[in-house]
Order: C-alpha cells, then sequence, then structure tokens
C-alpha cells in the first residue's frame, strides 16, 4: 500500500518519476533545465546537470526559485551547486470541472476532498467513469491509463521547457504542451516600462523577483519561499529588502494575574500568596533595570494581589499605582505622555490597561487592580532573575532562589528569596508557608464561574491556547474573594493571552458581567442601560424596528397602540426614610453567590 502523495524515481533510471495520488501512479519522464553555459558532468545517480553558482535569471537563488514563463521548473541550490529540473503533473481521479489550479503554481488540484469508496479492487475510477480490471484508458491528453486491481496506472508525457513568455505561447484544443511561435527575427534588447535593455542583462523586480534579457526575450525568476514551522516563541516575520518570512524569537513575556499567579518569560505557571514586596524581575548581570511589585493581602488571610509597580532604569523610577494611577520620579503624570528617548507611556486601545514603552524595548501592562505583563527583548536572554525567572527558554530550572538554588520542589521558599524591603514591606507575616489554597473549597457554585472558559464564549481561542491553567487559577481565586467577581482576573489574563495570540474577536466582557476594574461603576451602568435599551427595541413589531433604524418618527396614532403594548412601570412612591442604625445595614449582595 502506497500513501497519497508519495513520489520515487527508479533507482536504475532517476529521470523515470513516479507519484500516487488518491489511486492513480503516475510516470513520467523528467525534463531538465539548464541554466549555465558550462554544467558539471552528470554523476551516476543524477538525472539532470549541475550549474556552479546559484544564479538564475539574474536572482540569487537561497533556496528554491520557479521560471516565471513555466512555474513548473523548479530549481533548488545546494551549497553553490544549482539544479533546475521538470515534472510532469500528477493524473487526478476528479473530473476536469472539480480541478483548479492556484495562481504561480504548477499543477491542479481537485476542489472537493475524496471520499473513500468500497470497491471490489477490480475498478478504478478516473473521472466520472469507472474501468474494470486490465483495460486501457485515455485520462487527457498527455496521458494514457490502466486499471489493475483497482488502481489506475497512467504513463504522461513532460512538457518541455519553453523560452517564451507565457503570453505568447500556443496551444491547441487537441494538444498535449504548449508550444512557441517561430521566431521572425532576432532582437539584441528587451523593452520594459520604457527601460532598454541589452542581451546578457539583469534587472530586479522586487526582493523575490528578477529577470535576464536573453535574445531579445525576457526571463525572469521568483524565489519559492518554503513554508516555516516556528516554535511557540517565535513568529514568521519578513526581513526588510528579504524575500522570504524567517521565523524570529519574540520577545520574553511575564504575566501576573489574580491571587498571584505567575507565568515566566520561559512558560512555567506557578501561583504565589505572598503579601510583601518582591523583585519581579530585573538585569542580574549587567544591572541596567530592575521591576520590584508589592502585594496586599486586602484583609484576607490567605490571599493577596499585586497593588503596585516599580520600574527602575538609571535615574528613572516608573510607579504604576491602583486605579491606573502613574508617577515618574515622584510626579503624577496623565497618559499619554513621553519623554524622547527615553519611554512613552499611554492607554491601551479599550482604555482598560496602562502601557509604559521604554526605548530599550522593555515594556509593561498594568490594569490597575492586579494584572501586570512584562515584554523584554531577546538581548534580555539568560541576563534576568526573580518572580518572572531566568529567560533562557528552559521551563524547568525557572524557580531558581536568589543564592542560585533550584526551588523547584518548594514555590514558597524560592518567592520568598525574592522578596525586598524587608517586614515592613509586607501586609502580613512572611515567615508563615501559605502554599496554593486547595482548589476543592466549600464555594462549588462561585467556582463554577470559571468554567466559562471552556464556553463558547472563548471558543475562537480555546482551539489555540489551553486555557487549563487559566481554569485552575480561577478556581484558587474564587476560594477567599472579598466581592465574589476574583473569576474575572483569570478570565481577563486568558483574553489578553488570546489577544496576543492573534485573536481580536473576543467580546467577553458583556457576556461574562466582567467590566474594567479602573471604571467599574460607570461600565456597570452603561451595560446595564445598553441591555435595557435593546431589549425593549426588540419588543417592538418588526416594521417599526426598522423605521426606528431609518430614523423615521412614528406616527402618534401607532405610537399610541404600541406604548399599551409595552409593560407599565409603578411610579415611585416617596415615602419617609425611617431613621435606622448605618452599622446595622446590610452589604449589597454579592454578584455571584
Amino acid at each position: 500500500m502506497i500513501d497519497s502523495g508519495t513520489e520515487w524515481t527508479d533507482p536504475n533510471d532517476p529521470c523515470d518519476h513516479f507519484k500516487c495520488v488518491s489511486g492513480v501512479i503516475t510516470r513520467s519522464r523528467i525534463k531538465c533545465y539548464t541554466p549555465c553555459g558550462n554544467p558539471l558532468t552528470t554523476r551516476p545517480g543524477q538525472c539532470c546537470p549541475v550549474c556552479l553558482g546559484c544564479q538564475l535569471n539574474g536572482q540569487q537563488v537561497t533556496g528554491e526559485a520557479t521560471l516565471s514563463e513555466d512555474p513548473c521548473v523548479k530549481c533548488t541550490c545546494d551549497g553553490r551547486k544549482l539544479t533546475c529540473t521538470k515534472k510532469s503533473c500528477p493524473v487526478l481521479q476528479c473530473p476536469i470541472t472539480k480541478q483548479y489550479r492556484l495562481p504561480g503554481e504548477c499543477c491542479a488540484r481537485c476542489k472537493d476532498r475524496l471520499e473513500e469508496m468500497k470497491m471490489d479492487q477490480k475498478r478504478c475510477f478516473m473521472g466520472k467513469a469507472a474501468h474494470f480490471h486490465g483495460k486501457s484508458f485515455v485520462a487527457d491528453q498527455c496521458a494514457t491509463c490502466e486499471c489493475r486491481n483497482g488502481t489506475s496506472f497512467c504513463q504522461k508525457d513532460t512538457c518541455p521547457v519553453l523560452e517564451c513568455a507565457v503570453e505568447d505561447q500556443i496551444k491547441g484544443p487537441a494538444d498535449c504542451c504548449p508550444s512557441c511561435p517561430e521566431t521572425i527575427e532576432l532582437r539584441s534588447t528587451c523593452s520594459v516600462g520604457g527601460n532598454i535593455y541589452e542581451n546578457g542583462e539583469t534587472w530586479t523586480l522586487n526582493a523575490c523577483a528578477s529577470c535576464e534579457c536573453r535574445n531579445g526575450e525576457i526571463r525572469c525568476s521568483k524565489i519559492q519561499c518554503t513554508k516555516q514551522k516556528c516554535k511557540p516563541n517565535e513568529s514568521l516575520v519578513t526581513p526588510k529588502g528579504e524575500c522570504c518570512p524567517k521565523c524570529i524569537e519574540t520577545p520574553g513575556v511575564c504575566t501576573v494575574f489574580g491571587d498571584p499567579h505567575y507565568r515566566t518569560f520561559d512558560g512555567h505557571f506557578y501561583s504565589f500568596q505572598g503579601s510583601c514586596k518582591y523583585q519581579l524581575t530585573a538585569d542580574c548581570v549587567d544591572h541596567s533595570f530592575s521591576l520590584r511589585v508589592t502585594n496586599d493581602a486586602r484583609s484576607t488571610k490567605s490571599s493577596s494581589w499585586t497593588k503596585t509597580v516599580t520600574l527602575k532604569m538609571g535615574n528613572l523610577k516608573v510607579n504604576l499605582g491602583q486605579k491606573m494611577r502613574v508617577k515618574i520620579n515622584g510626579s503624577k503624570v496623565d497618559p499619554p505622555y513621553r519623554i524622547d528617548g527615553v519611554l512613552e507611556v499611554y492607554k491601551s486601545e479599550e482604555e482598560t490597561e496602562v502601557v509604559v514603552s521604554t526605548e530599550v524595548g522593555i515594556k509593561l501592562t498594568w490594569d490597575g487592580n492586579n494584572f501586570i505583563q512584562v515584554e523584554v527583548p531577546t538581548v534580555y536572554k539568560n541576563k534576568l532573575c526573580g518572580l518572572c525567572g531566568n529567560y533562557n527558554n528552559v521551563f524547568r530550572d525557572d524557580l531558581i532562589s536568589r543564592n542560585g538554588a533550584n526551588m523547584s520542589n518548594s514555590v514558597w521558599k524560592f518567592a520568598q528569596s525574592w522578596a525586598v524591603g524587608g517586614e515592613k514591606a509586607c501586609t502580613r507575616p512572611k515567615k508563615k508557608d501559605i502554599a496554593a489554597k486547595n482548589t476543592h473549597c466549600k464555594q462549588k457554585k462561585s467556582a463554577a464561574v470559571c468554567n466559562m472558559l471552556t464556553s463558547p464564549i472563548f471558543a475562537s481561542c480555546n482551539s489555540l491556547l489551553n486555557p487549563g491553567n487559566y481554569f485552575k487559577a480561577c478556581k484558587i481565586d474564587m476560594c477567599e474573594c472579598p466581592n465574589k467577581q476574583c473569576y474575572c482576573d483569570s478570565l481577563a489574563a486568558y483574553a489578553h493571552e488570546c489577544k496576543r495570540q492573534g485573536i481580536r474577536s473576543l467580546n467577553w466582557r458583556w457576556d461574562t458581567n466582567c467590566y474594567p476594574n479602573a471604571t467599574n461603576a460607570l461600565f456597570a451602568a452603561h451595560h446595564h442601560h445598553h441591555r435595557e435599551h435593546q431589549q425593549q427595541h426588540q419588543r417592538l413589531p418588526a416594521a417599526v424596528r426598522q423605521q426606528k433604524q431609518k430614523g423615521h418618527d412614528l406616527p402618534p396614532s401607532l405610537k399610541n397602540s404600541i406604548e399599551k403594548q409595552l409593560p407599565r412601570h409603578r411610579k415611585k412612591q416617596h415615602r419617609p426614610k425611617p431613621n435606622v442604625d448605618p452599622g446595622s445595614r446590610r452589604p449589597p449582595p454579592p454578584l455571584y453567590s
């Protein structure tokens, strides 16, 4: 059994080529194209001659390239040796009406995926016809086939490499291959866009293509970029002036959220509920910057949240506080704010976060409540230390203490080694070892809101990013939550990472009742008014809704009849307020209980 897509050559004849596609084996002869005048002698096992130097119509080939007038010619550079071959396209099982060819590609494809059919292994299907075992048939103008035990064996002619432009090629309805017209006159120059080029002269079209004037004909070549599969910490980027994209390592990202949960630069997740001041990360080699966070217990027994963030770079000190307050060297500033050649402070597109972007590439994103994301360029690899790890692409050694010991077996000891400021910087005694809280706490009803991470709200992201760590963090946060909305911290962190991965269509705040922390009351009131208006609008008859959307006013008689259909609200009766002791009042009920 041969898998579809497999191709091979005859060991005794390297120019005899075979390819299997969906039950059809196509046999053809490889044609050679030699772009140089003095090729190297063909060695045993080689089909086509080799040219020294990887130049093709003025283009320096580094991987693969094709000819613009014949995309089926494939030239490959191996070191300093260039080989150009042309293979015949495989015979397809689907009808011609179901075939298509992408621009710039050599061979056609089938539009529909072929369904597996249960056959008696004695018939071959080609197009809309079925052929019995031993029968020969014609597949197209270039191929004849024979059915053998359910497999079509086809012999196909390979068309020669043409020297004329595609628009000048001629092919009749019954012809197998196109051909070039007979040359009437030999020209010594080529004219392109008002420019005249002599024979042998080359010019560049763009980073991917160049041309050469050859006997008055314009011959062009185009580099074929191979598909790149980047690592999780890389992104596909096309460098300026180059044709093909490359996998470039992306900046390191460390995230802190909720009852602090940490995702290090190397992707290690852990939770730590210390309530002191800590070194989040710093340049421990050149000492160019340091970043510290202060955690606040918020009157809880075992929880804490990031309260402030402090960045130090030389003589510059940036403080990020609650409600997105920003101070630079002790003075409060309002975004947008800029110090030329040093940093820029601005708010995010949704205005839910404040961003500090420095000229050296360090970038902080702070939501004014507990979420902080640190982004550093790759020049800091193997230079960092602190709660965000050492940034060396190895997550197993991220929990390195201040004295250099690997504390993977004790998150508490690792994190406390990076504490700064002494006992006065703590809101709860730091001597007590607080492990990550038990996720099987009694508040099962409240913890159920964490299931929204795996709901259709985040469906577009779940296939790209596993929400497992954020789900665990959410359950921990809901065990000792002062306001019953701590699940929003994990949802916000997950949504932020989804956006960083390119998923930008999430409208999760409306569906989860999670409002931006900095403008909670205002946002909630607007959300309630917006939903109420939508519901009232939906009660109107369809014709009326269309008129209102078009901006037309309604006739008084119609307006009165509609108002009678809408629910009436009782007028409030103002009664004298009783004297109540303020201390006896109950707090407002939580959103989720």
